[in-house]
């Protein structure tokens, strides 16, 4: 379980890296969205490991920007640096977040399933349920 100071210093480098990449970052290679998920912090501060979920057209844009993003790691801590009240500031590694992308693989083999399942039975369709504020009006 991480302590208190590395709950800070997680959330302090997350803010950090949304904010550079967003706002600081001028590389043309960086498309598509960049969230970054979840920053871990190693127990002695040195490390910091920031999970980076990219949204792009094209696997192979997905592929360059994080590339870029990589590339621009010390200019990302250098930015990161003055916000950390620390004597040094961690080194960022960063690495592909992939829960995102099986959430949504998992939500679509679940839809697939479901209009299977109906689509065998058709008239086991649920029903539109009877509207509940109807049913607790007094008789006139």
């Amino acid at each position: 379980m991480p302590s208190r100071r590395q709950e800070k210093v997680a959330r302090i480098v997350k803010e950090g890296v949304c904010d550079t990449i967003t706002n600081h970052l001028s590389d043309p290679r960086i498309q598509g969205l960049v969230s970054v998920t979840r920053v871990e912090v190693s127990p002695d501060l040195r490390n910091a490991y920031v999970f980076l979920s990219i949204f792009a057209a094209e696997e192979k844009a997905q592929a360059l920007t994080f590339l870029a993003i990589r590339h621009a790691r010390r200019r990302i801590q250098s930015l990161l640096a003055p916000r950390i009240q620390s004597k040094f500031c961690p080194v960022l590694h960063f690495e592909m977040d992939e829960q995102f992308k099986k959430t949504l693989e998992t939500m679509r083999l679940i839809d697939l399933a479901m209009s299977e399942i109906h689509a065998r039975h058709p008239e086991d369709e649920p029903t539109e349920p009877p509207d509940p504020s109807s049913a607790d009006e007094p008789p006139a």
